[in-house]
This record gives structure tokens, sequence and C-alpha cells, in this order.
């Protein structure tokens, strides 16, 4: 199965892989400005917008992506699950891998052991295997991974589609991404500093594979939504 690409802008290539609930058009829309010197390349992940549904699976997915995506140079940027992705797809295909830039990735199993994040992995595992309305596990889900976003009674259409993807996902915390292969990759780093898994899981990255840190407040998980902030980090490491 080929996942649906959207692709706006023009210069060198950036492969945009989202996380969970919203699809590549939703997920990067504040990286907009980006396409006058970028050509960005957001992927629809299975279940999510273009692309037909199937299991939520980071290696799986990483299979596809690197066959799909990485079979010329290219940046590779991973938000929350599609982090995992990123990161199993650059092990896979590192040569065609110009730079990695993963934000807030759920790789709890890098700091296993830490009671605060195996407590953060148990509660996303439950949200794998909810079964109550999409309404309510959608709420659960927007409160544990830390989005500031107020649902409504009248849930968008988009939002239930990506929330029936979690029922039945692989649980993030079965993610043991290679660190030591990805050490030659120029690798970035990022979190929200809203949470303190995401700054560990992110520091243990750095520390792995001699990554660069940043960190991007103001929006909790919804990194991306800063806009601005996080625009010109991600460009200041692409260009350098």
């Amino acid at each position: 199965m080929c996942v649906y690409v959207h692709q706006w802008g023009e210069g060198p290539e950036v492969v945009l892989v989202h996380g969970a609930v919203l699809g590549g058009r939703e997920c990067w829309r504040a990286q907009r400005p980006l396409t006058q010197r970028w050509t960005l390349l957001a992927v629809d992940r299975p279940g999510h917008g273009r692309t037909p549904a199937a299991r939520q699976d980071f290696e799986t997915e990483s299979v596809q992506l690197a066959d799909q995506l990485l079979d010329r140079p290219v940046h590779l940027v991973g938000y929350s699950y599609g982090g995992l992705v990123a990161m199993y797809a650059a092990v896979r295909r590192p040569e065609n891998v110009r730079s990695l830039t993963v934000v807030e990735p759920p790789a709890t199993a890098l700091v296993k052991g830490n009671p605060v994040v195996d407590e953060w992995a148990a509660r996303i595992r439950g949200l794998t295997s909810a079964d109550g309305p999409l309404e309510t596990v959608l709420r659960e889900f927007l409160d544990v991974v830390g989005a500031p976003v107020d649902v409504t009674d009248l849930v968008h259409p988009t939002l239930l589609q990506g929330t029936g993807q979690l029922i039945g996902a692989r649980p993030p915390d079965e993610a043991v991404p290679d660190l030591a292969a990805l050490r030659g990759i120029p690798l970035l780093a990022v979190s929200g500093g809203h949470k303190e898994p995401y700054e560990l899981i992110c520091d243990a990255i750095a520390e792995a594979t001699g990554a660069q840190r940043a960190v991007c407040p103001g929006a909790g998980h919804l990194v991306p939504d800063t806009g601005e902030p996080f625009n010109r980090v991600l460009e200041d490491f692409l260009t350098r």
C-alpha cells in the first residue's frame, strides 16, 4: 500500500510524518511558510487523510516510508508517533537521510524504569485498547499527550477518523529505535517543555546520538502549531 503524500513548495525535499489523530495536511498547516524555500512532502499515514486504513504500527509503516520516500536524499521530520516511524525508517535507509528531526516521539522504552514515564506509557497503551465512544477516547488522548485542545460536543469527522485509528494501534512503548545506528545522521530532538516524559525521552535521544536539542514551548504537545518559533528552529537545523 502506498501512502498519500501532499506536496507543497519548491526547494530541497523535507518529508513530514504526522502523529496520531490529524493527517498530514492538518498536522503541518503551520509549516506552510517554509514552502518558499523547501519542498514539503507531508505523508498521510494509514487511516488518515487520503490513505486507506490499516493498523497503526511504527515498524510496518517505516518499511513503507523508506521504500516510497527514502529512495533519494531527503530531510526527514517525524512528530509524535510519526517520530517513531521516522526513526525506524531512517535506520533502514540512512544513506538517503540528509537529516532527521524528531518532535516529542513517545519512545518510552528509551527511559523505561522511570516511574513517571512508566505510568504515562501505561496510560497511552490503555488508549489503544479503549472501547468507549470515540469522543471520550479523543478527550482522554488529548489529556494524556498534553495537547491543549477544547473538544466541543460536535466533533469534526477528521478527528473521529483519526481517533478510531488509535484503537488497536501498536503501543508506542514497544518501540526500541536503534539509536546507535542513527549516530551518523545529523539529528535534532525537539520538545515542548510541558511534560516530563517528553523531555526525558528527547534528552536520552540527544545523549545517545549526539543530536542537537531544542525546546519550543507554548503549545504543549502541538509543537508544530507554534508556527514561526518551531519553523525557525527547524530551518536553522536544516540549513546548517
